[in-house]
């Protein structure tokens, strides 16, 4: 059997979505299975050996200028060779991450028609790919894109999956009429999908209910990586208390609140320190410089550390010098990548209770869970376990132990594997 997984590059970040759809197709690759991994929208950006394919397909910059201008629509072959170049997407997609997502709705719209929309020459090119590598499933890389699923399975004949990412939280944004056409479009469009995997029990709900989903086609496969990269023992317990924040830098992910809640425990504890780790986009270069700025003022810039992007040895080694992660979102997370990883070292967590964090957590007693979602009460839960060695040494043991039961790449690999067959 033949698998293409079409997978959305992140515009040159690092994104959860990407570490875990390039580490299941290192695992299955790894496991001699026929399966390929072809990028759409830009090159993927990940911080182990990228497996994807060149060329991208349904490149980014082609789609846009589809979007915007008639002349583009139709075949123009230099043209289109030079837009789709691995450089220029990288290049520009830098650029554009100043974008609101909300001003997206039309483009949105268009690609979500598929065939219909003012992307048709992408869809082609698709289904012209697709069409000699002759798989025998295709999996959709999140629900932007089903308008593709009945086009491949008219002309290919073959099942689609569709993989569920946290897609609320870019289209409740998008301003009307928009928002509720792409509601519509997904509700017409999922209909030729055979089976979707949610990565977390709750996202597979919230999607069913949210976007109207048949819930019994949900598959909820947990994500996993290669436990054996995190080995390395996290802090001893003997060093300054040391909290961590690893992910994107950006308001949703909730930085200002782990710093205030750092500034309330601080003035408690003179021992401990802020670590900070995480891509930086251009529209949050000012949200971020006003965090650092106010720990700067509270006198506390000599015990916060900002290390910026990390590759796949720097993330090891700065999850090595924590005690705990805290990514406390104001939105409610889907996945929740970063939380496995610093289970996979040994490092629990504490989060407020909701979204997805409280089967990744309860559980197994992996970490601690806050029901007031304010900084004080992260302040207090961080307090606690500062005071706790004992306690914090048993969520370590029981974070490292789940990672390596319930959330290994290989554990992943050999679910989604079965679920393609299951439906071939």
């Amino acid at each position: 059997m033949r698998a293409v997984y079409l997978i959305a590059g992140a515009g040159g970040m690092y994104c959860g979505a990407c570490l875990r759809d390039n580490r299941l197709a290192v695992t299955l690759l790894s496991q001699g299975r026929d399966f390929l991994l072809l990028p759409l929208y830009t090159p993927i950006r990940t911080d182990e050996e990228d497996v994807s394919r060149s060329p991208v397909l349904f490149g980014g910059i082609s789609a846009f200028l589809e979007e915007r201008f008639a002349f583009f629509r139709k075949p123009l072959p230099v043209i289109d060779r030079i837009l789709d170049s691995g450089f220029l997407l990288r290049f520009v997609s830098r650029l554009a991450s100043a974008t609101n997502p909300a001003d997206l709705g039309p483009l949105t719209v268009s690609v979500l028609r598929g065939p219909d929309g003012h992307q048709a020459k992408e869809v082609d090119r698709v289904l012209s790919t697709l069409a000699a590598l002759k798989p025998d499933v295709v999996n959709l890389p999140n629900l932007m894109l089903p308008g593709l699923a009945k086009p491949i399975r008219d002309a290919l004949d073959i099942p689609i999956v569709c993989t569920l990412a946290g897609e609320d939280i870019f289209l409740d944004v998008l301003r009307e009429p928009y928002r509720r056409q792409a509601f519509d479009l997904i509700a017409q469009k999922t209909r030729y999908v055979d089976a979707f995997v949610s990565p977390t029990q709750y996202y597979a709900a919230h999607a069913a209910t949210h976007f109207g989903l048949p819930f019994d086609s949900i598959h909820v496969i947990p994500m996993g990586v290669r436990v054996e990269d995190f080995d390395t023992s996290a802090t001893s317990s003997d060093r300054p208390f040391t909290i961590g924040f690893l992910a994107r830098i950006c308001h949703d992910k909730g930085l200002h609140i782990l710093a205030d809640a750092f500034i309330e425990v601080a003035r408690q504890h003179v021992d401990c320190r802020l670590h900070v780790a995480g891509y930086v986009g251009a529209a949050d270069r000012s949200y971020y410089k006003q965090i650092r700025d106010k720990l700067a003022d509270a006198g506390l810039a000599d015990r916060c550390s900002f290390v910026g992007e990390v590759d796949r040895d720097q993330k090891c080694r700065f999850l090595s010098q924590l005690h705990v992660l805290s990514v406390p979102t104001v939105y409610h997370e889907s996945k929740g990548q970063y939380l496995i990883e610093s289970f996979a070292a040994g490092v629990p967590a504490i989060q407020p209770r909701k979204g997805s964090f409280p089967e990744l957590i309860e559980p197994h007693n992996t970490g601690i869970l806050y029901n007031d979602d304010t900084p004080s009460a992260l302040a207090a839960a961080i307090s606690d376990l500062i005071a706790d060695p004992a306690k914090r040494q048993t969520l370590a043991t029981n974070a490292r132990h789940t990672a390596r039961t319930h959330h290994t790449d290989i554990g992943m690999a050999d679910k989604t594997w079965a679920l393609y067959e299951s439906i071939k």
